[in-house]
């Protein structure tokens, strides 16, 4: 299977057009779960999912040396107000309101001219919801013509610790075409959609044929992931949930002992998809990945029902934390064959920010 694979340099998180102006600290906040390598800053976040990219610092180191004058000036900009801010050309209040850390990387006038460049002919974005994980906001908004993304990441403290401008596309014929199959959850409980979507914004495995529209599911409880030491699987609530067939079918192929990895953060980018359980279910194949180590309790020839136990949530392969990997495909080579919008039980259509019952198949929570 071909989980996508980030590595990234000097921790500056960066798009494949290198058009993500971020501190290292962005890296940390994009929680999980398929790809990137993971930093750990003062207050531990997870780390993020990803694809190949490269450093960029957009012309170097600069300081900003008059930081509470500029803020007093920039009137302490609201996070909903960066859309409008740089659309209007006031990318000094912008830049006003990143972290020190941030301030380092871009230079006020990087962000003028980036702004400036990409942002011609927008006249508006659009909110794609807020999500809230470990301390940490992220905003997504999509602009009026949908070709450019806009996503900016907030600390507690309402400084922008990552934005991302990226040009979006679109695959409007298998975004509309569901799975001839339908499928619950393959877990009970409440689950946090992290990426789940129709665009990159939303599901960052959108990019990739692959992986376009599988799912990444977390437990959170009070906005965290995790409750103790972020360095042990065991800190995580996600970590030993049981898993469960999505449908009734045939398991074709299983991985069952590969370590879960620990600490967090360190991940296994040589085995990316980890423990994992592959179902056909009569020309579509469900994949569940990252499963706990010796977990798994099927065996290739078994036949499941839905519900029936699989095996448990882990932490393997290329996962900076515990998290549920869950994804349709037309073929059972999950790395050359095409991703399946999955066709969910009761019409749900979750996407990323939300929370959904995943036993009785309903979002119970919607993202702002």
């Amino acid at each position: 299977m071909k989980i996508r694979n980030r590595k990234s340099t000097n921790n500056v998180y960066t798009s494949r057009a290198n058009y993500l102006l971020s501190s290292g600290i962005l890296a940390a906040v994009l929680l999980a779960g398929c790809g990137q390598e993971s930093t750990t800053p003062a207050k531990p976040a997870p780390g993020t999912e990803a694809g190949s990219t490269t450093s960029q610092q957009n012309g170097g180191t600069t300081t900003m040396t008059d930081n509470n004058h500029q803020e007093t000036a920039a009137g302490k900009l609201q996070a909903e107000d960066i859309p409008a801010a740089l659309l209007d050309g006031r990318t000094d209040q912008v830049h006003a309101r990143m972290t020190d850390e941030f301030q380092k990387l871009v230079s006020a006038k990087d962000l003028e001219a980036t702004s400036k460049s990409m942002l011609q002919g927008i006249q508006s974005f659009r909110s794609l919801g807020i999500s809230k994980m470990n301390g940490y906001e992220q905003y997504n908004w999509i602009s009026d013509n949908r070709k450019l993304g806009l996503t900016g990441t907030i600390d507690e403290q309402g400084r922008i610790a990552g934005l991302q401008l990226q040009p979006l596309e679109s695959f409007p014929a298998t975004d509309k075409a569901l799975s001839k199959n339908t499928y619950r959850m393959p877990l009970d409980e409440e689950w946090y959609v992290f990426w789940g979507g129709t665009n990159v914004l939303q599901n960052y495995h959108y990019a990739v044929e692959s992986q376009r529209y599988a799912y990444d599911l977390v437990q959170v409880k009070d906005g965290m992931s995790y409750s103790g030491d972020p360095k042990k699987n065991e800190s995580y609530y996600a970590f030993g949930q049981p898993v469960i067939a999505p449908a009734a079918g045939k398991v074709v192929s299983v991985v069952n002992t590969i370590a879960d990895n620990e600490p967090v953060g360190v991940m296994n980018p040589n085995q990316p998809g980890g423990n994992m359980v592959v179902i056909d279910h009569g020309g579509e194949y469900s994949m569940l990945g990252h499963l706990q180590k010796g977990s798994v309790t099927v065996k290739p020839g078994d036949t499941v029902q839905a519900g029936d136990p699989i095996g448990k949530v882990g932490n393997s392969g290329n996962s900076s934390e515990a998290h549920m990997h869950f994804q349709v495909s037309d073929g059972p080579d999950l790395m050359t064959w095409k991703s399946l919008r999955i066709h969910w039980s009761n019409d749900m259509q979750p996407v990323k920010g939300q929370i959904v019952d995943a036993s009785s198949s309903k979002v119970i929570k919607e993202s702002k």
